[in-house]
């Protein structure tokens, strides 16, 4: 999850070298925490927060399988 996360945003900021991903998992759950450059955030937030929802909705679909919920957080 961790990869794809940090594939798709990559492909959308103009800073892709500050693009960092961090996971942590407990028992029902996995967090990615999503940490982008200041300038980028609006490319990976999106008007009303498309880009982000679609984000969400490909690591959810990717996680079917793992029977875990996974979030995905966007933090500056």
């Amino acid at each position: 999850m961790k990869e794809l996360v940090e594939v798709i945003a990559k492909a959308l900021v103009d800073h892709p070298e500050e693009v960092v991903v961090t996971e942590s998992e407990n028992e029902k759950s996995i967090v990615l925490e999503l940490h982008v450059a200041q300038p980028d955030m609006g490319k990976v937030i999106g008007k009303q927060g498309r880009i982000a929802k679609a984000i969400r909705s490909v690591v959810k679909a990717a996680a079917a399988k793992s029977d875990k919920k996974v979030v995905v957080d966007i933090i500056q």
